[in-house]
């Protein structure tokens, strides 16, 4: 595999492989270059809406003649609301620590962040690559974690043939769900293991104790989970919801 620095030529071709739609695996490999490469070449350059390949040469030039080695240039996040940038940035920090404290991995939470944290709650993989300065491949494993927990689902944006990544009122609540049905089995299992193990044996009682502290908790969830949806639900509709307290 080639190495050194890309060429204009490589920079053309990357420009024309955007155009067209492709990944930056698809363009790594029509290049015969590592995928992290193209990525940061992008992301270095405005992003792959505004990648230019002209402008990425004259830059590259620039950055060539400085004595210390250039930042990668990030997309500047839209700022409507005046928000102070670092108090975002630091409870942006705060919150992917809670959520890896909890056991959900590094990179999933610092994406399930990013797209909590962005007002629209939705980003295509080219801008998450580009804010989070990360390769492609390292997104697409975070996301499949995510969307196997119910924490992001996934749109395809006709337009620009390409997915979106979206969180919405719901996230919580689906991933809520997904979790009482993981439950639910272990209700089960554990109620089949009594029979197994005798009702009557000291193993048998705490396999029974754990079935039926679990069936609570479980339809206790459920009924938690109906009113929150109803809540949600009313929001939508701009009916107005007097109690939000979820039932005892």
């Amino acid at each position: 595999m080639p190495g050194g620095r890309l060429t204009a030529q490589d920079r053309k071709d990357i420009a024309a492989g955007l155009a067209e739609g492709l990944g930056y695996a698809e363009i790594a490999r029509r290049l015969d270059r590592p995928t992290s490469t193209i990525s940061r070449e992008v992301a270095r350059n405005g992003g792959p809406e505004s990648y230019r390949a002209d402008r990425a040469q004259r830059e590259t030039g620039k950055r060539a003649k400085r004595s210390g080695p250039a930042a990668p240039k990030v997309p500047a996040i839209p700022n409507p609301f005046g928000r102070d940038p670092r108090a975002v940035r630091a409870f942006e920090e705060r919150l992917v620590e809670v959520l890896v404290s909890g056991g959900m991995p590094q990179m999933a939470a610092r994406v399930m962040v990013t797209l909590y944290l962005t007002d629209s709650g939705t980003l295509t993989a080219a801008e998450l690559v580009a804010r989070l300065q990360v390769s492609p491949a390292s997104i697409s494993l975070a996301v499949g974690f995510l969307e196997s927990q119910e924490l992001l689902t996934r749109r395809r944006d006709p337009r620009r043939r390409r997915d979106l990544y979206v969180v919405d009122d719901d996230v919580w609540l689906r991933s809520w769900l997904a979790s009482v049905q993981a439950n639910a089995a272990l209700v089960e299992t554990s109620r089949q293991g009594v029979a197994v193990m005798g009702a009557g044996t000291p193993a048998g009682a705490r396999l029974d104790d754990m079935s039926r502290l679990l069936g609570h908790l479980m339809d206790d969830m459920l009924r938690s989970a109906e009113h929150w949806r109803k809540v949600f639900a009313a929001r939508r509709s701009g009916e107005a919801v007097k109690d939000r307290t979820p039932p005892a």
